[in-house]
């Protein structure tokens, strides 16, 4: 198979593989998120030396990522915006999806909009401050 130089250039270029999320309580971080997204949390911490879980998200099978969560190493900054990168999880539903984020004690950052003719979008903080945001395709969203 011969690539296009756009296509080898696309197939070059650095993807994202991992991400990690900072708790001041990772044992309520992980209650969280297992709440509301189902992810799994495996103990990593004999084997990184620090106390560390791994995230699983989902099915390899599924397209995604998996990551990480460890203690919050300093303070986390107090500004009104995001101070971290966010990431952004995809739903079937939006609104069930926030129903579980605000029972599970997570916080409205910026409510529900539509990115018209292709999804609506929100973005919430956890029970840790850390903000992140959930994304649910839909073609009618207006």
């Amino acid at each position: 198979m011969i690539l296009s130089e756009a296509s080898a250039r696309l197939w070059a270029m650095p993807r994202v593989v991992h991400f990690e999320i900072q708790a001041d309580d990772p044992s309520r971080a992980q209650a969280f998120y297992t709440e509301v997204f189902g992810w799994r949390f495996d103990d990593y911490s004999q084997a990184v030396g620090l106390p560390y879980w791994g995230v699983i998200t989902g099915d390899d099978a599924v397209p995604g990522i998996n990551g990480g969560l460890t203690p919050r190493p300093a303070p986390a900054a107090e500004s009104p915006g995001a101070n971290a990168f966010v990431c952004t999880i995809g739903v079937d539903d939006y609104d069930a999806c926030e129903s579980r984020i605000l029972r599970a004690g997570g916080q409205v950052a910026l409510a529900k909009y539509p990115l018209p003719g292709t999804a609506w979008q929100g973005y919430y903080l956890d029970t840790e401050g850390n903000t992140f945001g959930i994304h649910q395709p839909d073609e009618n969203a207006r």
